[in-house]
């Protein structure tokens, strides 16, 4: 047993599988009819937003990301996280809160929402430095 814990900072939080939500996100012709069915589940909203977002309309996908990114942030408190530290890329289950995080600094700056896009890109970074290079953000 480790009775000093991480002395680099906190352990990385990883989210627990969601194997319903995430059959039926796989399975859905549109993610709006499992966001109904798992609200909580933040892939499918940031499903949502990016379809927004391709589509042009950023108001609707800053709307979906915002929906998201606080169910993510419920689930992350949920399984310990305090408010900082890693949330990993590499760990599937986080994918959905980071998608959805990167889906609204996105949308924020397409609204000219420039402070809440750096915000969120500057969080998105704290989760995990590769997630902006895998979600196309750099």
């Amino acid at each position: 047993m480790n009775v000093h814990g991480n002395l680099l900072g906190p352990n990385p939080t990883l989210l627990s599988e969601q194997p319903d939500a995430q059959a039926a996100l796989a399975a859905a012709n549109d993610p709006a009819t499992v966001a109904a069915a798992y609200p909580e589940f933040s892939a499918a909203w940031a499903a949502l937003a990016q379809r927004a977002l391709d589509e042009g309309d950023a108001v609707a996908g800053y709307a979906f990301a915002r929906t998201g990114y606080h169910r993510g942030l419920d689930h992350l408190r949920h399984s310990g996280w305090k408010g900082h530290g890693p949330v990993p890329w590499s760990h599937a289950p986080n994918r959905g809160f980071l998608r959805a995080l990167a889906a609204l600094a996105r949308a924020a700056a397409e609204i000219g929402e420039d402070p809440e896009a750096r915000r969120c890109r500057d969080f998105l970074d704290e989760c995990d430095p590769a997630a902006a290079g895998v979600l196309g953000l750099e």
